[in-house]
């Protein structure tokens, strides 16, 4: 079983923190895949690999080293650049997909209409990580530490997750940002002496998963509840992957069935590739619960109690 990181040429904030993992012990050159994409390897479970396209363009990486190499893929790490319009610096770690999408629709970030890859069980802890390495690199305050809401692609089948420096050239270029994300790499990974962090078992004391439902794109009250009960992560679904359609004046009671668009879809989709990344797990989706109007909640309830999803508070995540 292997983890491929992924990094491209064309970004900065991915090819930076790629080499500066490279001048880590124990990377020998790999194989070259078809196009062109070259790799390198760690030991028997950690390769890089290297393309000059951008990062969202190149699906099924997974599947293809599979192919090309006989090495069977456990996760994948795709290193990328971070866009906002605040301009602010910062790291963030997401779940990939745009399961709000639906045939026809136009993906301007990659993906596939109706997906979401499984997210990468590491997320939680490696946010954690993340946030001590990037305090003892003195980035903080300065660099926000933050998850992000599930979107955009490539596709992929593995458990994955991104990992980004954000937020404007002066940030993506910064060598400091790029040193900690490889340590975040090559501690979460078990690297050298380090034991792995974030590694899955449905044995672990606390088997509770959060699936994020609702919120802005830097999901803040999931957030809190991530910080402070140290769960682990599944999907995170904002507002913008829950399309719903105003039912307007209407006195009907609101149900599932009575609230077009994709949104019930998106949440099926999530909570399914989030099933699949934590087997043995229990999924509690919890709730932004101020972000919806009360018809959305109404419906949104009424949906998660009739595919059987429940419902976590704050306190059930402990």
């Amino acid at each position: 079983m292997v983890s491929l990181v992924v990094a491209t040429t064309s970004d900065p904030a991915s090819i930076n923190p790629a080499k500066a993992l490279l001048t880590m012990p124990g990377w020998q050159p790999g194989p070259t895949l078809e196009g062109g994409i070259r790799s390198f390897k760690c030991g028997d479970c950690v390769r890089i690999l290297e393309h000059d396209k951008s990062i969202i363009v190149e699906d099924d990486l997974d599947l293809r080293w599979e192919a090309a190499t006989g090495e069977t893929v456990d996760e994948i790490m795709f290193l990328s650049k971070h866009v906002a319009a605040s301009n602010c610096p910062a790291l963030t770690i997401h779940p990939i997909g745009v399961p709000h999408m639906k045939e026809g629709d136009v993906l301007p970030q990659g993906g596939r209409p109706g997906w979401a890859a499984p997210p990468s069980p590491r997320m939680g802890p490696w946010l954690i990580l993340l946030k001590k390495i990037a305090e003892s690199h003195n980035l903080l305050p300065e660099f926000e530490i933050t998850f992000e809401a599930t979107h955009h692609g490539p596709i992929s089948t593995r458990p994955t997750m991104f990992i980004e420096i954000g937020s404007t050239e002066e940030y993506w270029g910064r060598q400091d940002a790029a040193r900690v994300v490889a340590l975040l790499i090559w501690e979460g990974l078990g690297l050298e002496e380090h034991a792995p962090v974030g590694t899955w078992s449905s044995k672990n004391e606390n088997n509770k998963v959060l699936l994020g439902i609702g919120g802005g794109h830097y999901v803040p009250r999931h957030m809190d509840v991530i910080l402070k009960e140290r769960v682990w992560v599944g999907h995170l679904l904002s507002g913008y992957s829950l399309p719903m359609e105003d039912p307007g004046q209407s006195n009907a009671k609101t149900t599932a069935e009575s609230i077009g668009g994709t949104w019930k879809e998106a949440i099926k989709v999530a909570f399914n590739a989030t099933k699949a990344a934590f087997p043995g797990g229990e999924i509690l989706a919890h709730l932004d619960h101020k972000s919806f109007k009360s018809w959305q909640k109404n419906a949104i309830v009424d949906f998660l109690g009739k595919q059987s999803i429940k419902i976590g508070k704050p306190a059930d995540f402990h």
